[in-house]
């Protein structure tokens, strides 16, 4: 199944000064990334720049080897794929937590974030923290990773941008929470990938209705979905990546 089309953005929004999220993507080895940090000013950007270099680096080397021992996590119920992703967001994790750990706490950074690897007609997809991720085909839009996040540990009435805060993340905990899921693709199909910072003020139906709006290209597609959160009051950092197959 061949990708058609991609499209992807990141901004720090309309009152922060500095970006924390980002994206990243391998045409070569199919690999898009998402990636939500925290840590403030300094340190959160700064982390996720070198995730995005240590996931990619470690899946390259470990995905080019079929018969790779996985060095952290194996399952046989996953795909080459999924256990070389799984292992490389692992490692990356580990590596964090050390850095961490050296730090004092108000320097301290980490990382929600999801990626998507695809293996011939099958997408991988493994997400930690407050990304989410949907699977749009013959104009059916279904979430395909929901974000886990405190609004779904408390029925307590926080402040909206307080229910976005991951519960999991690269870098937070030494048990890293994850969701792994599979989708075969077809032609037509689209997935989206996006952080709270666009999805939190935003319905299923809308982020639906920008994807069947006849518009010049998948940028704008992104592009309208961020417009749309702002415009309902964001005050977060936001990325959107959109695959068109």
């Amino acid at each position: 199944m061949r990708l058609k089309s991609y499209a992807a953005t990141t901004h720090q929004g309309p009152y922060l000064q500095v970006n924390e999220d980002g994206y990243d993507f391998d045409f070569e080895n199919e690999l898009f990334m998402v990636l939500d940090g925290f840590g403030g000013s300094g340190h959160g950007e700064r982390a996720v720049e070198k995730l995005k270099q240590e996931i990619r680096t470690f899946y390259t080397q470990i995905s080019d080897d079929p018969n790779a021992t996985m060095p952290l996590f194996y399952s046989a119920r996953n795909l080459l794929e999924g256990n070389a992703i799984l292992n490389s967001m692992m490692s990356a994790h580990q590596n964090l937590l050390r850095h961490n750990a050296e730090l004092p706490i108000n320097q301290r950074a980490g990382a929600s974030a999801l990626v998507a690897v695809k293996a011939e007609s099958l997408l991988v997809l493994l997400g930690v923290g407050n990304c989410r991720a949907y699977h749009f085909r013959q104009g059916k839009l279904s979430k395909i990773l929901a974000e886990d996040t405190l609004q779904y540990l408390s029925k307590d009435q926080f402040n909206h941008r307080f229910r976005t805060s991951p519960m999991s993340a690269i870098g937070m905990y030494p048990e890293l929470g994850h969701q792994m899921r599979e989708v075969r693709l077809a032609p037509g199909d689209k997935i989206i990938m996006l952080t709270d910072g666009v999805y939190a003020h935003l319905s299923d139906e809308e982020v639906l209705y920008a994807l069947t709006q006849s518009m010049p290209d998948a940028q704008e597609r992104v592009n309208s979905l961020l417009k749309l959160s702002n415009s309902r009051g964001n005050l977060d950092n936001q990325t959107a990546m959109i695959l068109e197959f």
